[in-house]
């Protein structure tokens, strides 16, 4: 069978689109459609009924009516009956983790076909689930005929991955390259006239670290601006923090950011910061985006993540210590203090991108995986 013929599912997260796991689904399921390889994504709804959304010939997005959501996971019994359905139309069913409801959809579904499963970061926060769901777990680390992590240092140090690294592979997140508009772009650097802006984008939830970006707007002088865009439960305390340490006029939280409007805030800014302080940040495809601009990174070492792999450290940016306000701002100087240091940074920042994260790769590498079972 050659690829063309192959029939696949990607399984998992949500729709619409709202974080990176859910991000890869969809763009390897349009990457591989673009191809006339037949793939579809079944998901959750996370508004409205079940219903079919046709993407282009050889895909649609199956959204499943979701009950309600507990522990971060999405309840939705409708994806056991469609998956036990529709299961045997697909060659590969490729699930992506965490997600314990596309995991039990695919127990129950006694599905016999091949399984690619695609992990994406360990459960952290959540310690009762995990302690409810790890058989689960562990059915579907031996249940897949191939693990596909993001990095390097997943796949060496992810303690979940124990006994099964012999049937995992590295795929790295691949985006396609942000178009910034020059008029948009030109727009949002007006509203900071002779400032260079560092950029931020993510959900305003702890293990983002903003408080210590917002800190480190401090230790910056008042040639730089500080734009961080995202929703999220911390927005207010983060609000009173730009207000104790008097920052209204260096930090500033954006909001949400449209789609439309997102490339030009990678186009405006000077360097992109990353200020995650856990593991539960696992890749960070915000840095890939920035990256695909051309633009240098401030990101952090986090332990056991694979943050500081995508950032290679003095080639497309600096990483330092998570939590570390002094330090997220001793990187920002560093990389802006002079022309020649700054083109350095940004010229390898975007050959990173080139040489790892491009879309065409990430589905190229994907499609030899399949024809690899």
């Amino acid at each position: 069978m050659n690829e063309n013929e192959l029939k696949i599912l990607q399984l998992g997260k949500f729709y619409p689109i709202q974080g990176g796991v859910e991000k890869v689904a969809y763009d390897l399921m349009e990457g591989l459609s673009e191809q006339n390889i037949r793939c579809d994504m079944m998901c959750a709804a996370t508004q409205g009924a079940g219903r079919v959304i046709p993407v282009n010939e050889y895909a649609n997005v199956i959204c499943c009516h979701t009950w309600f959501k507990a522990a971060a996971t999405m309840i939705t019994p409708q994806m056991i009956f469609s998956l036990g359905k529709t299961c045997k139309q697909y060659d590969i069913i490729h699930v992506h983790h965490p997600d314990p409801m596309a995991c039990l959809a695919l127990w129950l579904s006694g599905y016999k076909g091949k399984v690619i499963l695609h992990w994406h970061a360990d459960i952290q926060k959540q310690r009762m689930l995990l302690r409810l769901y790890r058989p689960l777990q562990h059915w579907l680390l031996h249940r897949a005929d191939r693990i596909v992590v993001t990095s390097p240092v997943y796949l060496a140090e992810s303690p979940f991955l124990e006994g099964v690294r012999h049937k995992a592979i590295c795929l790295p997140i691949g985006v396609k390259a942000m178009q910034p508009e020059p008029e948009l772009v030109a727009k949002i650097k007006s509203r900071y006239p002779g400032r260079k802006i560092v950029f931020s984008l993510g959900r305003l939830v702890p293990y983002k670290g903003y408080y210590h970006l917002v800190e480190a707007a401090k230790y910056l002088s008042d040639d730089y601006v500080v734009l961080i865009g995202g929703t999220g439960i911390l927005k207010d305390e983060l609000e009173k923090e730009i207000k104790e340490f008097g920052l209204q006029n260096k930090v500033e939280l954006l909001g949400h950011v449209s789609d439309e409007d997102l490339p030009a805030y990678y186009g405006a800014c000077s360097v992109f910061c990353l200020s995650s302080v856990q593991r539960t940040e696992a890749f960070g495809i915000v840095q890939i985006e920035a990256m695909s601009c051309g633009k240098p990174i401030v990101a952090t070492n986090i332990p056991q993540s694979g943050v500081s792999w995508v950032n290679a450290h003095g080639v497309s940016g600096l990483n330092v210590e998570p939590g570390k306000a002094k330090e997220l701002a001793r990187a920002i100087k560093e990389i802006t203090m002079d022309e020649a240091t700054y083109r350095k940074y940004a010229s390898g920042a975007k050959s990173r991108y080139n040489e790892l994260f491009t879309k065409e790769q990430m589905i190229n590498n994907c499609i030899k995986i399949y024809k690899g079972l």
